[in-house]
């Protein structure tokens, strides 16, 4: 059985490489050939022994996870999904801006929280992404946009993991996946960019401050116990005032000085003026400026019983936000078109996979993808 050497962070990929009996440069030639040239083939990397790339193809691959289809938006969003086996598929969305590029990436195949405003959550949860699986993403992603882009510098300077699942439900896979984002010899991403999003998972968030401390962000959504509750299931074994505190100690690790909690807009549930203002009352419990708020537009679909709040009730509420000194920003909606955008990842993803793969086996749909330089999206439909 071979080894999949996306499943290594730099560490890993050193002890690998000790077990052939080979130094640790090489592992870091090896790590740099992989993740920053985005190489797949050993005879391709020209600076390794020649007995070590043979000794390699017997016992490793560099393998991605197969692209079932490609969608492209209007406003240059990209959104992919990844066939992990079993019926089950996973999503990961680029988002394009001008001072920056955004990977959105999931970290399991649906998600066991349930969070009632989202479409992932209604699927149910399948298994963990391994690290590799995790790592996979970027590494297509990344590759894929700069033949697409036709650049030679970096396309991807920021990576959210809020994607499909809860991240912090898949930490040992997590945390390595993230040292390959960080490490200089893969992608050399900041730590204050690169965010880990979580519904609340109190002795998690702990774990993370100590052994990967990067961006923080917290599923909120409500702004006490009861409504919480019935929108976030989590709440109920850690409930707001731990969730707080647990924030509150990450903050002394953090790689920036406050907390971004994600609010989403929920029409008549979670946007009244008193809602706001209980917010402000807990935020204002702690002093200094340790947190901001993004307001998200609530994506709707059809078995969350939930509206969209209307912009003026969401600007309304921003307002009572700000004016209590509360940075909140509101999030522009991207990619909605293809079902990229928040909460909307993998809706009908089960029935679209059982197709897709069967269709992608029959005509081998995902190798123009990995080497296309520039095409432009495929899109696959049953």
């Amino acid at each position: 059985m071979t080894v999949n050497l996306l499943d290594f962070d730099l560490e890993g990929l050193a002890v690998f490489c000790d077990g052939l009996g080979e130094k640790r440069f090489r592992a870091v030639q090896l790590f740099r050939w992989i993740h920053q040239k985005g190489a797949s083939q050993f005879d391709d990397m020209s600076d390794l022994a020649k007995s070590l790339r043979e000794k390699l193809k017997g016992i490793a691959c560099i393998q991605a996870m197969p692209v079932v289809s490609q969608h492209m938006s209007a406003d240059g969003t990209i959104k992919w999904l990844f066939d992990v086996g079993d019926g089950n598929a996973v999503e990961a969305v680029f988002i394009p801006e001008a001072d920056r590029g955004t990977l959105c990436v999931s970290s399991q195949a649906g998600c066991a929280v349930g969070c009632r405003f989202c479409s992932t959550g209604h699927q149910g949860f399948s298994r963990n992404l391994t690290t590799g699986e995790i790592v996979a993403q970027l590494w297509f992603a990344e590759h894929f946009l700069r033949k697409h882009l036709k650049r030679d510098e970096r396309v991807i300077s920021n990576v959210v993991m809020m994607g499909m699942g809860e991240p912090l439900q898949n930490y040992n896979a997590l945390v390595p996946a993230l040292r390959v984002m960080l490490d200089d010899h893969a992608y050399g991403l900041s730590r204050r960019r690169v965010t880990v999003s979580t519904s609340g998972i109190v002795p998690m968030i702990d774990r993370l401050a100590q052994d990967c401390p990067v961006a923080l962000a917290v599923s909120l959504h409500a702004p006490n116990d009861a409504l919480r509750d019935t929108l976030v299931p989590l709440n109920l074994k850690y409930p707001l005032a731990q969730l707080v505190a647990a924030c509150h100690r990450y903050l002394a690790h953090a790689p920036r000085d406050f907390i971004t909690f994600e609010y989403c807009m929920l029409d008549g549930v979670n946007d009244s003026d008193a809602c706001a203002r209980q917010l402000v009352a807990r935020i204002q419990a702690h002093p200094g400026a340790w947190c901001k708020f993004n307001l998200i537009p609530f994506n709707p679909f059809p078995a969350s019983g939930l509206l969209r709040s209307k912009p003026d009730r969401v600007q309304a509420f921003a307002k009572i936000l700000n004016d209590a000194g509360v940075i909140t920003t509101i999030r522009k909606t991207r990619g909605d078109d293809i079902d990229a955008a928040c909460g909307q990842l993998a809706g009908d993803v089960k029935d679209r996979t059982r197709v897709m793969v069967r269709m992608e086996r029959n005509r081998n749909l995902h190798a123009p993808l990995l080497a296309a330089s520039g095409n432009q999206a495929e899109e696959v439909s049953a």
